[in-house]
């Protein structure tokens, strides 16, 4: 750290800490409680621990908001004057993400949070400096205050966190309750007091509708929608209904789960809806394969059903190879065969010497990166933009490793927003260098050598080839697995 104080406090916090972990971890002070019990005073000590945490959590949450918002205002001030706005905010963001590990999404739900905790909610800035509600509180009123304007913003903060305001809440203080249920109390004195009527706030919503999707364990997702409330319940009731139907003595599935199978056969059916809200042509609650575009890496001997190793799902992760297997067999059109290095697991480069990329380079670099290469970003590849690190008309090459494929926004950061890559690799996509100097690395996929069946182990040195069971399938080809695969199943 460039500054001495900085250093100093941080020192001081870090050697506090070590002193609370020992105070856990050696089983307390040695004191006893009031009734002599030591395991009591441990469980005291314990307690007295995470009530203190959660205050000094509070407080460090306001020094992150309060240096992060000065960050952005020096940024600002020191930005060329012909600098675009956008390309700016888009810079900031960024390396305030980079700095705190978060994704840019988070980092601009910070940003945005932090400037309103400055800017408009005094009140709720002294809160959290002094440990008497937490960050997650802070959120709320920040929220629930967005849409309003300076004075509705000031009444709401001074309802629930000025004890002498007029007509103040009576009941728990807002930092003694949890967050969730601060925010109902929040939102629902927000709708009683606001100046806008519901039916233009609800306008304004609707543009924000959107479905989002987000990777889970074990070869599971979540997908969500944020839509019109009369259009959710609409939904969940039809489908509650249709999965009530299903039930009988001789279905084994449980309520919740013939509900996600009812939701899953409308949305991946043809499109046509017979009455009982299924996919025509298809029993109600039984879910159609898997036919949009997608990327599935098996491994050969996966593929052939000689071992379990998980495949690789482009945007999500990790999948069971029965699922894979399914998935080849039911539903893509097509599959890639990609040759890996067996020894640790890694595609092997596909040399191109012109400038347009080939469909098998793109599908590499998919491989390669999995996702956008910029920190913290979670973009998948389907919507990624191939791009020269190093620009073809200064020399550079269009093989793999002086390619990237960044997302639509930040293959726009890095030519407007001071943003540049730095050298990749045949297995690791590119860093990137922020316009204030510092370096940041780029997640890049964790290889590992294929697994290989019991009766067939892996030679010591490969000089001369991958051994023969790989030979024959991928002398086989695409048809040819695909037959072979089939047979199998």
């Amino acid at each position: 750290m460039r500054n001495p104080a900085v250093a100093k406090a941080y020192a001081d916090i870090t050697a506090a800490v070590a002193t609370l972990t020992g105070v856990v971890n050696e089983h307390g002070s040695g004191g006893l409680s009031a009734e002599g019990d030591p395991l009591r005073g441990l469980s005291e000590d314990c307690l007295d621990i995470l009530i203190g945490a959660a205050a000094v959590d509070a407080q460090m949450a306001g020094v992150k908001a309060g240096a992060a918002v000065q960050y952005a205002d020096i940024a600002r001030a020191v930005a060329p004057p012909d600098a675009s706005v956008q390309a700016q905010e888009m810079a900031v963001t960024a390396e305030v993400g980079c700095a705190l590990t978060i994704g840019d999404r988070a980092a601009g739900s910070f940003l945005g949070v932090s400037h309103a905790l400055t800017n408009t909610l005094p009140l709720t800035m002294a809160g959290l400096q002094s440990g008497t509600i937490s960050w997650q509180h802070a959120r709320v009123m920040a929220d629930e205050a967005a849409t309003l304007d300076q004075t509705g913003a000031a009444a709401l903060e001074a309802h629930f966190l000025d004890p002498d305001a007029p007509g103040s809440a009576s009941g728990c203080p807002a930092g003694e309750m949890p967050a969730s249920r601060f925010r109902h109390k929040a939102r629902t004195w927000r709708e009683r007091h606001n100046t806008e009527s519901i039916e233009k706030r609800h306008a304004k919503g609707v543009l924000d509708r959107r479905v989002e999707y987000a990777p889970d364990h074990d070869g599971m997702a979540w997908l969500s929608a944020y839509l019109p409330a009369n259009q959710a319940v609409a939904i969940w009731n039809r489908t509650t209904a249709i999965a009530r139907g299903l039930q009988g003595p001789d279905e084994p599935r449980t309520l919740t789960q013939l509900r996600a199978d009812v939701f899953a056969a409308a949305l991946l059916g043809n499109g046509n809806q017979g009455r009982n809200g299924s996919a025509e042509g298809s029993d109600p609650g039984q879910v159609p394969p898997s036919r949009a575009e997608v990327l599935v890496t098996v491994p050969v001997f996966s593929l052939l059903g000689a071992t379990d190793e998980p495949a690789m799902l482009d945007g999500y992760g990790p999948i069971p190879a029965s699922m894979a297997r399914d998935l080849v067999a039911n539903g893509a059109g097509s599959f890639y065969r990609v040759l890996i290095d067996p020894r640790d697991g890694a595609p092997l480069e596909i040399g191109r010497s012109s400038y347009r990329l080939s469909k098998a380079m793109r599908q590499w670099l998919r491989l390669r990166d999995g996702k956008c290469p910029f920190p913290g970003c979670s973009n998948n590849s389907l919507d990624n933009e191939a791009d020269h690190i190093l620009a073809w008309a200064k020399g550079g090459t269009t093989g793999v490793s002086n390619l990237g494929q960044p997302c639509p926004k930040h293959h726009k950061l890095r030519h407007n927003g001071g943003w540049q890559p730095t050298p990749a690799s045949k297995t690791k996509p590119p860093g990137w260098i922020s316009p204030s100097g510092r370096r940041y690395t780029s997640e890049h996929q964790d290889w590992e050598p294929p697994h290989w069946p019991n009766q067939l182990k892996p030679q010591e040195t490969l000089t001369d080839g991958y051994p023969d069971l790989v030979h024959i399938g991928l002398s086989l080809g695409e048809e040819g697995l695909e037959r072979l695969f089939h047979a199998r199943a």
